[in-house]
């Protein structure tokens, strides 16, 4: 309690604590939706388109944000629908656009001048959040979070089974493109938090490391909200005390949190067999 009364005393830890546990239990909501419909890199993909647009946005002075977020809403609906109707699966068509889009930025950085640090969003520089990010943040996280709730039965039955789902009257193209709107928005908020090299950390591996212990859908999304934030309030205070990157950190603690999870599910997995 006494470290983190000293944290909140200082107002950018406590912005970065607001944002970073919204944005956590965002991403972690969609991880295993995402993981079980094999998209688990399409958090890294759109990253990357979002960094080519904030790249170009701020190369003809326009808002970052403001342009990154249709852009990469538009993208995420365009590789759910060109991955059900193209002979390239899902991941080959992500790491096209993300490489593509990625190459462009750097090139558009390195031709225009940039009135912003637009590199910001590629290693993240969660310390440095200002009001305006942490009301759009905030805005955009509990969007999120009440549409996932709303549709959550849904979105549990387009993941686990699409055919049937639509056999049984349910859109399953309008929940997948409700699916696609939320991780595009969540990827973009969360550039700002952890960068485009490793906010797909942030969506994937709390997810995998619930699906070791919890064998259940609510319950994997249950346990994944926990490990998430707590790895995200474990990685800040860490960097709060030592000179290391916070969003490197916060990914190497889920990493951590992954293989004792691993570890357990394997010793259940013994004393099971054993019984």
């Amino acid at each position: 309690m006494d470290i983190l009364a000293e944290m909140l005393s200082f107002d950018f830890i406590t912005r970065a604590l607001l944002v970073g546990i919204l944005i956590s239990l965002c991403a972690s909501l969609l991880g295993a939706s995402l993981v079980l419909k094999r998209y688990s890199m399409i958090g890294d993909g759109l990253s990357h388109v979002g960094y080519g647009a904030l790249a170009v946005a701020a190369a003809f002075n326009l808002a970052p944000l403001q342009v990154a977020i249709p852009v990469v809403i538009v993208t995420a609906f365009f590789l759910l629908r060109i991955s059900k109707n193209s002979k390239l699966n899902g991941d080959a068509l992500i790491a096209i656009i993300s490489c593509s889009a990625l190459s462009v930025g750097m090139i558009v950085v390195s031709v225009f001048e940039v009135n912003i640090d637009v590199n910001s969003y590629m290693f993240g520089s969660i310390l440095a959040l200002q009001k305006e990010d942490v009301l759009l943040s905030v805005i955009s996280s509990v969007t999120v979070i009440v549409l996932y709730v709303l549709f959550y039965n849904k979105i549990f039955a387009v993941t686990f089974d699409e055919s049937f789902s639509k056999a049984t009257g349910i859109k399953t193209g309008l929940y997948n493109g409700l699916i696609a709107l939320l991780t595009a928005v969540v990827t973009v908020v969360g550039m700002r938090l952890m960068g485009a090299l490793l906010i797909s950390g942030l969506i994937i591996f709390p997810s995998l490391s619930a699906m070791r212990i919890c064998k259940s859908y609510r319950g994997v999304t249950v346990f994944s909200v926990i490990i998430s934030v707590l790895c995200f309030i474990t990685g800040l205070t860490v960097t709060f005390y030592l000179p290391v990157p916070t969003g490197a950190c916060i990914v190497v603690t889920n990493l951590a949190a992954f293989l004792i999870c691993v570890i357990i599910g394997q010793i259940r997995s013994h004393i099971s067999s054993v019984n």
